[in-house]
């Protein structure tokens, strides 16, 4: 292996201490001392003279001992210039330096520093002997490289032999020594063999330490087991030790505390020591030393880690509050139970992201195949174990490790062998988290959930497990802060396919040969033999048979008359035939898609049911004989085609729920729905024959959400639908609804009303009556009989949405501005030439969408709320009004090929996503101030012009550009440009182009690090440029690896053509390069500059330029703060 990583794989510390001396001048008498003073103290020293085996090369084994030791010390002595050999060590001890951070030691024995610094005294005369000596170039940068580093060497802090101790060797002796110890005792840890993905998340989490705040500052970092918490962890200590008084990394503080006698007493044992650096600390009990640990470390900087914590007691006994230590001190926890960080009150909370499928390719091949990248035949086998581990590292390390070494044929055996069950040691990594659960009810939430309810809703979950009686809330919340479930966007629930096989593995450890003895069968295979066989036992509490494969299979009432205790049921596109009185009646939760059946029949007992869900049923009612479900909460009979009517609502005194969703046939909705007290949601969309709602619906008080988006043949709604007081979403999009009923003034809490679609009014007759009767105080002209209401009474409105409704200039009239809640506005594909002024006086409108209205010609001020602005297509737009627009996210105006004039650009913030596509018409004064004022996100505007203050500019669908080589200067920003034009003139079916993004060096492909950034649109048909950004995070810190040289290549479709692209870089100077650059560093700050300055500088290869890319002027055109302005460097 030839890259950093192998070498960084492969490093192995052999030595503490490397000693760098004169042997003439001290090997008799303080080198020596030193030598021996630290061996008897344990530290293992190189010292040239006793380490090397005889007959080596002894250059090489130098060379070798100084990369492998932790620390070195440097003897300069009078005549230490004069060996050429003592010269070469000291450049590559100060190399080890600044490369892998090894400590260096300087100790001026009988020669000033300054002698050092300067090459003076003895110094001065041995260098004029080696100059005299350099005959040719190669010579000559030799002896200025000694130079150079003799320089450096002078300046570090170290032991002045005669201004420190006054001749006595001795004490100097003994402070060294002392030194060395205590920096041995906070040693780097050892991370990670090969650490991918860890520099961008130790980036991200040392920002949040915040070090040079005075603050006692808490920070968690949580997450599944083998996600690499501990490594973070380690990886942070190593970088910031060095910053504090003193430092302690606690390892495996829950196997320690748990495990072992007394363990919490020997946490604090080792905390104390760490700290104190006293070697013999003893502590009665865990409150004494609670006590000490107060009195010793609450004026001490401390950084202290506390790996694996699992309850409170730990904490409690090691960090209970902030007082306990010094100003400035850092604590940090690694814990897979979030209400530990909740008891402490961290102050930052870091949730550790899986690594993505490059990282876990990278990590998974460096163990496999001990390179970045897998080997030909094995590429596609190995992207179906990054498939299967899912961005956990430790599941990558173990599988990668198994396989190396070994056939095509043995990858596919253990594929297979994977799809069974997890790796012994991921399993018992994992399991820690479900041992850790305190009692049976939340093992059996955790074991429900992995068995049957990955993907489900979370509400309607805890309905059905809460019917289980398993506390479902509460539980749930546990099983989310211990990191054994998430919750998504859309409220569903996620589970780590590892943690759901961790889960499964334990239901069939119960019975491992017999699935009918096993609590919970899901298995298809287990499920059918189990059936089939009527080898199901009492012990079943749930089982699920989900496969339209099996819709043929016949199965007998029989085979579940054994399962007394089954609590849920999944039976999709099973025929089950015989006595169904038969089944369980303990079941809880019914989910049979596809029921074969026209009615459920009489004997099947539901009475303990809290869920039905039938869906794509042949249901044409539910029973025929009336039944009582005492306990039922969800009924589901969506999208059964022969349903014609609904059940008699009397019986189901607990439903919460109605969901009948495009049930085609349905014709009326029982009057009894109006006995439902506890009633929340109805869900009626798409039932097209459905011709009115029941008057009584509006007796259910609890109601919530009404959804009759579709029912096309409802023509109106109850006069009394204002009766429902806790309605606060109804949707009736695509209906045929003229009128509103004058009683909807008293939905107080109406949050969201969708009115959209109802393209059957028309602006003379309904729908402007529509509209006008909801939210005029005047009377329409011209009508009779219609309502004066007022929009005063929605107080709670929030969304509202008028899509495609017709809507003239005089259904919206000025009185808009009364709804005081709304923050989304829909009045999209309307008729309207103008917006009522009272908009702007919305306070807390957030977006506004008027897309596809042709005539709108103007849009005036908006409120200064407003962050989405959506005038796409509106094709005889003129003017726009932007003076309030200064905190836009999403300015759409596409299309608006009549645009012309724009008023307020002086007050504008020009950021977030601005799409000018199509605007032909825009000067080219407005075109140059959108450029320069840009403040970040990414806009499309007409031209095909890349800005000359980009750094690099290509004419060719590729580009290469080069990043910041140093590791302390910091990239802020990287703004690309691309010039984009159609082949075949304007069109809605193109896919965008895909971006490449390559290492140079290494050919590493960085793609997976950059979203899809290109506007999906219509494509113009002309020119036009578009421009972002991207932050560093997404093509650096990969792998723990800085990439320097890197080329975006693009591939788009046919019918698209590249033209240009542009790349400017703004980068953080550290002190050091500003010195090289300008001869004088500026104290406390960091200045901004571009990496053309640094290659300039000589920090960056100019030649790595290829040969399309033209430099443009250096000045940035970004918002600077003045601070910035006045840091900013100028190169003549």
């Amino acid at each position: 292996m030839s890259t950093e990583f192998a070498d960084f794989a492969q490093q192995r510390w052999r030595y503490d201490v490397f000693l760098s001396f004169r042997g003439e001048d001290t090997r008799r008498n303080f080198t020596s001392h030193l030598y021996y003073s630290l061996k008897e103290n344990g530290v293992n020293v190189f010292m040239d003279d006793t380490k090397l085996p005889r007959g080596e090369d002894v250059s090489s084994q130098l060379t070798e001992a100084i990369r492998s030791s932790r620390m070195s010390v440097i003897v300069f002595s009078g005549s230490y210039a004069s060996s050429r050999w003592c010269l070469q060590e000291l450049v590559e001890i100060l190399e080890c330096m600044n490369s892998i951070g090894q400590i260096v030691l300087p100790v001026f024995y009988d020669i000033d520093p300054s002698n050092v610094r300067r090459q003076s005294g003895s110094f001065e005369k041995a260098f004029m002997e080696h100059e005299s000596k350099a005959a040719s170039d190669e010579e000559k940068e030799v002896v200025a490289r000694w130079r150079a580093a003799l320089t450096e060497a002078g300046k570090l802090s170290g032991w002045d032999m005669t201004n420190l101790a006054n001749g006595k060797e001795a004490k100097i002796v003994r402070d060294i020594a002392c030194r060395i110890w205590n920096e041995l005792k906070n040693t780097l840890l050892d991370v990670a063999i090969y650490p991918v993905g860890l520099d961008p998340r130790l980036d991200l989490i040392s920002e949040r330490l915040h070090l040079g705040s005075r603050g006692v500052l808490f920070v968690g970092i949580s997450g599944i087991g083998g996600i690499g918490k501990t490594t973070l962890a380690k990886a942070v200590y190593n970088q910031l030790f060095r910053n504090f008084e003193a430092a302690s990394f606690i390892a495996n503080a829950r196997e320690i505390s748990c495990k072992q006698p007394n363990g919490l007493v020997l946490l604090q044992e080792q905390l104390l020591r760490d700290i104190t650096k006293q070697r013999k600390i003893k502590l009665d009990n865990i409150y004494r030393g609670i006590n000490v640990i107060k009195e010793r470390l609450c004026s001490r900087r401390v950084l202290i880690v506390l790996d694996d914590l699992s309850d409170t007691e730990q904490l409690r006994a090691l960090a209970r509050e902030r007082e306990w230590f010094g100003s400035g001190s850092r604590i940090i926890i690694t814990t897979r139970d979030l209400d530990l960080l909740k008891e402490i009150k961290v102050d930052y909370e870091y949730m550790l992201e899986k690594l993505n499928d490059t990282e876990s390719l990278q990590l998974f091949s460096w163990h496999a195949f001990r390179n970045l990248h897998p080997k030909e035949e094995y590429v596609k086998l190995s992207k179906t174990i990054i498939e299967y581990c899912q961005g956990l590292p430790l599941v990558l390390e173990v599988l990668g490790s198994l396989l190396l070494d070994r056939s095509v044929e043995e990858w596919r055996s253990a594929l297979a062998k994977l799809k069974r069950a997890p790796p012994a040691r991921v399993q018992s990594q994992l399991k820690l988290s479900f041992d850790a659960l305190s009692d049976d009810n939340e093992k059996d939430l955790f074991l429900d959930i992995a068995c049957f309810f990955v993907g489900h809703d979370k509400d309607y979950v805890i309905k059905i497990l809460n019917g289980c009686s398993l506390s479902a809330e509460i539980g749930l919340s546990i099983l989310i802060n211990r990191c054994l479930v998430k919750i998504n966007r859309g409220n569903q629930l996620e589970m780590h396919d590892l943690i759901r096989d961790m889960g499964r593995e334990i239901v069939c450890k119960e019975s491992p040969r017999n699935p009918g003895n096993r609590s919970r069968l899901w298995s298809q295979s287990d499920v059918l033999t189990t059936l089939q066989n009527h080898l199901g036992t009492h012990q079943v509490e749930g089982l699920k048979l989900d496969s339209p494969v099996f819709s043929e299979v016949q199965i007998g009432t029989e085979a579940l008359a054994k399962m007394s205790r089954l609590r849920l049921l999944w039976l999709d596109c099973l025929h089950v035939h015989g006595d169904y009185g038969l089944l369980p009646k303990e079941l809880r939760w019914l989910r049979w898609h596809r029921f074969p059946l026209n009615f459920i029949p009489d004997g099947f007992y539901m009475g303990n049911l809290v869920g039905i869900d039938m869906q794509y049923s042949k249901l044409q009612a539910t029973w025929k004989a009336t039944k009582l479900l005492r306990n039922l909460k969800v009924l589901n009979l969506s999208h059964s085609p022969f349903l014609t009517k609904t059940p008699d609502f009397s019986n189901l005194p607990s439903l919460e729920e109605l969901i009948l969703e495009d049930c085609s046939e349905l014709k009326s909705v029982d009057q009894s729905i109006g006995y439902l007290k506890r009633l929340v949601a109805v869900n009626l969309r798409d039932c097209r024959k459905l011709r009115c709602l029941p008057g009584s619906i509006c007796r259910v008080k609890s109601l919530q959400t009404l959804d009759i988006s579709g029912c096309s043949s409802i023509d109106r709604l109850p006069d009394d639908l204002g009766d429902l007081y806790s309605l606060s979403v109804l949707f009736a999009d695509e209906t045929a609804i003229t009128q509103l009923p004058p009683s909807m003034v008293s939905l107080k809490k109406l949050k969201l009303l969708s009115l959209s679609g109802c393209d059957k009014m028309s602006t003379s007759g309904p729908v402007s009556s529509l509209v006008w009767s909801w939210i005029s105080e005047r009377k329409v002209p011209n009508r009779s009989n219609q309502l004066t209401t007022t929009l005063s009474g929605l107080i709670s409105l929030t969304e509202l949405s008028l899509r495609d409704c017709n809507l003239s200039d005089d259904a919206i009239p000025e009185q808009f501005g009364s709804l005081r809640s709304l923050s989304s506005l829909d009045l999209s594909r309307n008729d309207f030439s103008r917006l009522p002024a009272a908009i702007s006086r919305l306070p807390k409108l957030l977006s506004i969408n008027m897309e596809s209205c042709t005539k709108l010609a103007f849009i005036p001020d908006m409120p200064l709320s407003l962050s989405i602005l959506n005038a796409n297509n509106c094709i005889s737009l003129e003017r726009i009004s932007l003076s309030t627009c200064r905190n836009t996210e999403m300015l759409g105006l596409m299309n608006c090929s009549k645009l012309v004039e724009i008023f307020g650009l002086d007050s504008w913030k020009a950021g977030g996503s601005i799409r000018f596509d199509g605007c032909k018409n825009l000067s080219t004064e407005f075109k140059e101030f959108l450029v320069k004022n840009w403040e970040g996100g990414r806009f499309v505007i007409p031209g095909s012009d890349i800005p000359e203050w980009f750094q690099y500019q290509s004419v060719s669908p590729s580009i290469s550009f080069q990043l910041p080589p140093c590791n302390d200067c910091k990239l802020k920003l990287i703004t690309l440009g691309i010039v984009y034009t159609p082949n075949t003139g304007p069109t809605l079916d193109v896919e965008c182009p895909s971006f490449t993004l390559t290492d140079k060096a290494s050919k590493l492909n960085l793609t997976d690090y950059l979203e899809r950034v290109f506007p999906e649109c219509p494509l113009p048909s002309e020119d036009h440029t578009f421009m972002f950004h991207l932050t560093p995070s997404d093509i650096m810190g990969v792998s723990g690896r800085r990439y320097t040289k890197v080329q975006l290549d693009l591939d788009c479709d046919t019918r698209w053509t590249i033209k240009a692209i542009g790349v400017h870089l703004q980068i953080s100077v550290c002190p050091r390069c500003q010195l090289s650059h300008t001869g004088n560093s500026v104290a406390g700050s960091s200045s901004l500059i571009t990496t053309q300055e640094m290659m300039r500088c000589g920090h960056l290869d100019a030649t790595a330029a290829i040969s399309d890319v033209r430099a443009g002027p250096v000045d940035c055109p970004f918002k600077e703060s003045p601070e910035h302005k006045k840091m900013r460097y100028e190169l003549p």
